[in-house]
């Protein structure tokens, strides 16, 4: 039976990706690299199999809509508000200031006004997979900056949106063509199609606050009771479809009938299901999925790669690379400092702006159908995105060298309902304490049992909603990643007598553990893990004792098991095969 070209395309794609992927990594690059490359070697302008860059781009957008999802479930709408000082004011600065390089540009080669704008706009907006995946990678998502750049890429995102609608109307005026051939978009639900720029913008403007208003009203009802009773079924299978039926079908629903991206719907579903407590276990449902159909989405821009720009326009490809990768973060980091944030943030800020992504190509693609953009602009703008892709997780690399020797500045407070950006953490003044990372079901009732016994404790808590309600509580707590630099220190770890790790994923709690045992050789540090070799994992790094739950269950049933049947001679199995290794 011959091959489809969906399964050729998943196949070709997934594998070049994972044997790529994981040469890059061999060589201590960033699996991003790998996953761009196998694009390029599918693509058309290669040698081989060609595959289908359509079907390609579709996946990619699952991709796209599950990775915001899941962004938006570790994101709430205070989150969102806090940042609106600098999100709305910085993005649209520094989409201003690297437009103009790009309109500069352009006109020292002699290209229209309309081309130079809509080139140096396309050069102006940040990949949402690059900069959430680098975030992530770098557990820096939780962070002041993190939660910037989370804020600052939705306002990009809608700045795009308004851009999409308007261009055709300014098209005419701007020397282009004021005739598409055919609707980008097909909406299933029209009301009127506007003729002047007012109009197209009044509608634009109206979709969006309706698409707002319908999630923060009706959404914020519907979308949890739905999970909820799912839940209460008892059915994984059920939970598990019912989570990526509405992050799909929200994510569609939005595109279609408001105008917004997928990506900005699904991000909005998430941050509404982020106020239940089923958020987590909707985030661990969508995981494999979401990192499987987030590789095709780098492995699509890669097939849109023609090399022979590299050789044909070398001039024009370099210094549309600088502006994308030098532009964008040298504006995003000038603009967060004169707002009063500190280097660390500012910088790590703009080397996440620094690279274009899918906003990007959709918006050359329209500028060469409007006749706006001749079809050199939309080569140099694929060439601009990927090579700025391609660097930027080495740009990551060097902030991490460069990191402790960036000064710090002074602790920057704002009024009540604005985020506080304190860039140096000010250190607890207990003692003689327990550190707990992780306040989830299992968090829960260790802190429960910390606190009847007297001992002092400290909790390191990602999301936000939960560590205000700590705060609020009275629990000293400290908000972000415990793998973040100058947490532990913020958390007095040479003081601590305990370093408790509850959260679930044992390798991302080694970054933290391997930190604290050098730090503090006399800490007792106790982990969760869920099989031998995450225990030899975490024994290698420092834990003095480590839980396994499968067996911390088995234990319990076979000493209830023996209470009943009285059967004092039966030995129930040791420490060192059942629910606890220790050193």
């Amino acid at each position: 039976m011959p091959h489809t070209p969906l399964i050729a395309t998943l196949v070709a794609g997934l594998g070049l990706a994972f044997i790529l992927g994981t040469l890059a990594n061999r060589l201590r690059l960033s699996p991003l690299v790998g996953y761009l490359l196998a694009g390029v070697l599918i693509g058309p302008f290669t040698p081989g199999f060609v595959a289908d860059q359509a079907l390609a781009r579709q996946l990619a957008e699952l991709g796209v809509i599950l990775l915001m999802f899941g962004i938006g479930l570790h994101f709430s709408l205070h989150d969102l508000l806090s940042v609106r000082t600098i999100a709305l004011p910085g993005a649209f600065g520094q989409m201003a200031l690297v437009t103009s390089l790009g309109l500069i540009v352009t006109q020292v080669i002699g290209w229209p006004i309309g081309a130079g704008l809509v080139f140096g706009l396309a050069l102006s907006v940040a990949s949402t997979v690059v900069v959430l995946r680098a975030l992530q990678e770098k557990r820096q998502l939780e962070t002041d900056g993190g939660r910037i750049a989370v804020g600052w890429l939705v306002v990009e995102d809608v700045a795009m949106i308004l851009a999409l609608v308007l261009l055709p109307a300014f098209a005419g005026v701007l020397g282009g063509s004021a005739n598409r051939a055919e609707p980008q978009n097909s909406e299933m639900l029209t009301f009127f199609e506007p003729h002047t720029i007012s109009g197209a913008l009044g509608l634009t403007l109206a979709k969006l606050a309706a698409f707002f208003a319908l999630m923060a009203i009706v959404g914020r009802r519907v979308i949890p009771a739905i999970l909820h009773y799912v839940a209460y079924t008892g059915s994984r299978e059920l939970f598990r479809l019912a989570v990526l039926a509405i992050a799909l079908g929200v994510a569609f629903g939005a595109a279609e009938l408001f105008g917004v991206s997928f990506a900005l719907g699904a991000f909005f579903a998430g941050m509404i299901l982020a106020e239940s407590q089923l958020s987590q276990r909707a985030a661990q449902e969508t995981l494999p999925l979401r990192d499987a159909f987030a590789v095709l989405f780098f492995v699509s821009v890669g097939m849109l790669f023609n090399p022979m720009i590299l050789v044909e326009q070398p001039l024009l490809v370099a210094a549309t690379f600088l502006i994308i990768v030098i532009g964008n973060a040298t504006a995003a980091s000038a603009i967060a400092v004169m707002f009063g944030y500190s280097l660390p943030i500012a910088v790590t800020l703009g080397l996440s702006l620094a690279q274009i992504g899918e906003f990007s190509f959709i918006l050359a693609g329209l500028g060469v159908e409007l006749k706006l953009l001749p079809e050199t602009g939309r080569d140099l703008v694929l060439a601009g995105a990927i090579l700025s892709i391609l660097i930027n997780p080495l740009l990551f690399a060097g902030l991490d060298r460069l990191m402790p020797r960036l000064s710090r500045g002074p602790v920057r407070t704002e009024e009540e309902g604005r985020i506080d950006i304190t860039p140096k953490l000010t250190i607890t003044s207990l003692t003689n304490h327990a550190i707990l990372v992780g306040y989830g079901r299992v968090g829960r009732l260790v802190a429960e049992t910390l606190r009847n016994a007297g001992q002092p404790y400290l909790i390191v808590e990602e999301r936000q909603v939960v560590a205000d309600q700590l705060r609020a509580g009275g629990v000293d707590v400290i908000s972000g990643n415990a793998a973040q630099p100058g947490l532990l220190e913020s958390a007095n770890v040479n003081s601590a007598k305990w370093l408790i790790s509850a959260i679930p994923n044992p390798f991302e709690s080694g970054n933290f553990i391997e930190y604290a045992r050098a730090t503090n050789p006399k800490l007792e540090i106790i982990a969760r893990a869920h099989s031998d070799a995450e225990v030899e994992y975490l024994k290698k790094l420092g834990a003095n004792l480590i839980v396994m739950g499968e067996k911390e269950i088995a234990r319990s049933i076979s000493e209830h098991i023996l209470s009943k049947i009285n059967a004092p001679d039966t030995t129930i199995p040791s420490d060192s095969e059942s629910r606890l290794t220790s050193e």
